[in-house]
């Protein structure tokens, strides 16, 4: 635990000094295809389902526009993370960046009069959550890139495992319900609470946290990335049913009707970070990219890959959210699967909502093992001699094979699991969480210190024409998590004070 073992499985975690230089002990067979493959498994989840609800605020030309637009920056921001793979050369230099954390470190972290980027405060009961943006221009805050970047990144994957919580639930909650309608007819009172749904949700990954890492689960990211294809194209089938059902296309230009002009500004904010939320994939770019072989360069396998990823992920983006909208109208729910806009065929509806929690019972350990190894890793270095941490014990039970169980291990994920499904039970609000976690990670992980990074990489001057230009775009994108994250902290509030 914490060894070089697991260091090298998972590279998403830890961030060695200096990135790997020439000699290289891994055999990277990776390709094209594998890396669209990767790309796309990584983007699409959970998120798509609240595409509908997002293009239903901002009505039939911003909605599709707007999804446009985030697969462009997208594209952009990759791009410019693709070229600090390498150093200095981006095709050819000899030292490489194989995680996000190492390249920021490589790049920013030696650096001792850069613009200091972001601090985040946090309350766990999400009443108080800031952005204070500073500068500050003869320090050195090489350390605080390093350690902001981190914070960013764990609290992006701390939030999205709370996220995985209730959807799972919501989705437990919906398989009872669409018997039930389907039994008692579409006006019965079919009301179900989440919290047993959610403490199920729980108890199950106290368990499947069990184990040890990333190469350990294969099989179950194979069955996650399955079943979240099967679940999104259940959902665009339906929309298109839908649809052919009514005989014409629901919706207006400007989207839902408010009760003022500030309830549908605080919508179309939320609707923003909705979808910024369903896009990046920022923080494991450089992993997929240290996986690809060369001849051809890395960089330009990458950026080949990401652009026909996100293609593909656009149009299954455009399709369940303009056909969600275009089946709905006023009426879209924020959950497309959950919302019960849909009641038959009813065996449909269940399974899709079986594969949604069999994809997050998996998508939960993916995005918690970083946080596990990160912290079971620096226990190992700060108590190198305690027995609670480094000793493992063996158990066996009938018909099952022999399981090694370590004391840290056990603590400290059962508390880590305790803890999401906890916050989960607090706040059980799919669309406000999805946009809060999104315009919280998009504009630092995403744009902030891609464009930092590339600056470095490419020797970039103050107030060049490219330098301008970079600048502008990453402002215009901090505007766009501004207002997302206000509108999706609105909502929050006021979902749990109604």
């Amino acid at each position: 635990m914490g060894g070089e073992e697991e260091d090298q499985q998972s590279p998403l975690l830890t961030s060695s000094s200096q990135p790997d230089e020439i000699e290289e002990p891994l055999k990277r067979t990776g390709t094209l295809w594998t890396s669209i493959a990767y790309i796309i498994t990584g983007v699409i989840g959970a998120g798509v389902l609240s595409l509908a609800w997002s293009v239903a605020q901002l009505g039939w030309i911003a909605g599709p526009l707007l999804m446009i637009a985030f697969a462009g920056i997208t594209i952009v921001s990759t791009n410019l993370l693709c070229d600090c793979y390498r150093y200095p050369d981006p095709e050819c230099g000899p030292a490489r960046n194989r995680s996000f954390m190492e390249a920021v470190k490589y790049y920013l972290g030696e650096k001792s009069h850069k613009v200091c980027g972001v601090i985040v405060q946090e309350s766990l009961c999400g009443t108080a959550i800031a952005y204070i943006i500073t500068s500050a221009s003869s320090i050195n805050s090489g350390r605080k890139h390093t350690w902001f970047c981190g914070l960013l990144q764990y609290l992006s994957l701390y939030g999205t495992c709370i996220a995985y919580v209730f959807t799972t639930a919501s989705s437990m909650r919906a398989i009872q319900r669409s018997n039930c309608y389907h039994k008692e007819g579409h006006q019965a009172a079919c009301d179900y609470g989440d919290t047993f749904y959610m403490l199920l949700f729980g108890l199950v990954q106290i368990v499947v946290s069990q184990i040890p890492d990333f190469h350990n689960m294969e099989w179950l990211s194979v069955v996650a990335a399955l079943m979240s294809f099967t679940y999104s194209f259940i959902g665009f089938s339906l929309g298109v049913a839908k649809v052919i059902e009514n005989g014409k296309i629901m919706g207006s230009i400007t989207g839902v009707p408010a009760s003022s002009l500030a309830n549908k500004l605080w919508l179309v904010f939320q609707a923003l970070g909705d979808i910024a939320f369903a896009y990046p994939y920022s923080i494991i770019v450089l992993e997929i990219q240290d996986t690809l072989k060369s001849p051809p360069p890395e960089n330009k396998t990458m950026k080949r890959a990401s652009k026909v990823a996100i293609f593909v992920t656009t149009f299954f983006y455009l399709c369940c959210g303009c056909f969600g909208y275009a089946a709905f109208g006023n009426d879209t729910p924020g959950n497309l699967l959950t919302g019960f806009g849909f009641y038959e065929p009813y065996w449909l509806i269940d399974f899709a909502n079986a594969c949604i929690v069999l994809h997050l019972v998996g998508g939960y350990q993916i995005f918690s093992q970083p946080i596990f190894a990160f912290a079971e890793g620096w226990f190992a270095k700060k108590f190198p001699n305690s027995g609670f941490v480094i000793n493992f014990y063996t158990f066996k039970l009938p018909l099952l094979p022999g399981f090694q169980l370590n004391l840290l291990r056990l603590c400290f994920r059962t508390a880590y699991v305790i803890s999401t499904t906890g916050i989960a039970m607090l706040f059980p609000y799919f669309n406000s969480v999805l946009g809060l976690l999104g315009a919280l990670n998009f504009w630092p992980l995403t744009i902030y210190f891609p464009v930092e990074m590339y600056f470095v990489q490419k020797k970039i001057g103050a107030w060049t024409r490219k330098w301008i230009v970079l600048r502008t775009f990453s402002f215009v994108c901090f505007l766009v998590t501004v207002v997302g994250f206000i509108g999706s902290l609105e909502g929050l509030i006021s979902a749990k004070l109604s």
